[in-house]
């Protein structure tokens, strides 16, 4: 495990998946991730590369070659290595070998950038293409956070409140993982979503294009909360396990085949492409309070 901190905050990170496993603050004692009890979700925030949620019969073809990658990629299980660490960042390295070109025959390089701030920190997903062909891959975050935040308050005490007020739909989620072709009425011109444990009783939220970048955990009855700002991420997802005391905000660049998928990788929603050389970066920020 490595830890990095500031006056306020000390968070630490596996190196299994370069994933994020606790943020607590120093000043009001407050663990703000979700502590992967294995009886709901033994996870804390994996690392989702290089797909997002699932493929249909788990398989897509790469100039007519089929492929295999279970839900959310390989990235989260493997072991990355730390690249550069300092008082109050650290960097995560993984880099494509025979066993990644197996499922996924590309080349990559792929990096994890923790940087903490004054009441939060920066996470930031850096892919480069070294080699010539081009590189298709997608990449998402799903820290999952702890519901209750502090003693006293419940998990229905919470909400989450937008940036802006939003007119979006839901994609339900198919019992095999893949996005139905109709979405459904949700949010309807509404900053805000109160949390139940029956919003999740069939899989997880899906957001196409909403008009926010940033999404808050907050409640009436606590000053206690977090901000998560996702800009550049054109897909969003809330979850919880079945009756787990957690949300998770999963800001994504890439989302789980449509139940009509043509399993084309190249031709995928939500697919980035990068050229020989180029690098991709997104960054969400999480401030907490």
């Amino acid at each position: 495990m490595f830890s990095i901190e500031n006056q306020q905050l000390r968070i630490s990170i596996h190196p299994k998946g370069a994933e994020l496993q606790s943020i607590y603050h120093k000043g009001h004692q407050t663990e703000y991730m979700w502590g992967g009890d294995p009886a709901f979700w033994g996870k804390h925030s994996p690392l989702l590369f290089p797909i997002v949620g699932t493929l249909k019969a788990n398989t897509y073809y790469y100039q007519d070659k089929p492929y295999t990658l279970s839900r959310h990629g390989f990235a989260r299980d493997r072991e990355f290595g730390v690249e550069a660490q300092s008082p109050d960042s650290i960097s995560f390295l993984l880099k494509s070998d025979a066993d990644t070109r197996s499922n996924f025959p590309f080349d990559f390089e792929l990096r994890i950038l923790y940087r903490l701030l004054d009441s939060g920190l920066t996470t930031t997903y850096r892919v480069t293409n070294p080699a010539t062909p081009p590189l298709y891959f997608s990449v998402g975050g799903h820290p999952a956070f702890r519901v209750p935040l502090v003693a006293g308050t419940e998990y229905a005490d919470y909400y989450l409140e937008f940036d802006k007020a939003e007119n979006a739909p839901r994609w339900p989620i198919s019992r095999d993982g893949l996005i139905e072709t109709q979405p459904q009425p949700m949010l309807d011109n509404t900053r805000t979503l109160p949390l139940k444990k029956e919003l999740f009783a069939k899989d997880a939220l899906v957001l196409k294009h909403p008009a926010s970048s940033g999404v808050a955990l907050r409640s009436a009855r606590t000053e206690r909360g977090l901000k998560l700002d996702y800009p550049g991420f054109p897909f969003l997802g809330i979850w919880a396990a079945p009756n787990a005391d957690f949300v998770c905000l999963e800001p994504w660049c890439g989302i789980a085949d449509s139940v009509d998928s043509k399993q084309q990788f190249t031709e995928k929603e939500g697919i980035n492409r990068l050229e020989a050389g180029q690098t991709f970066e997104r960054t969400w920020t999480l401030t907490v309070f």
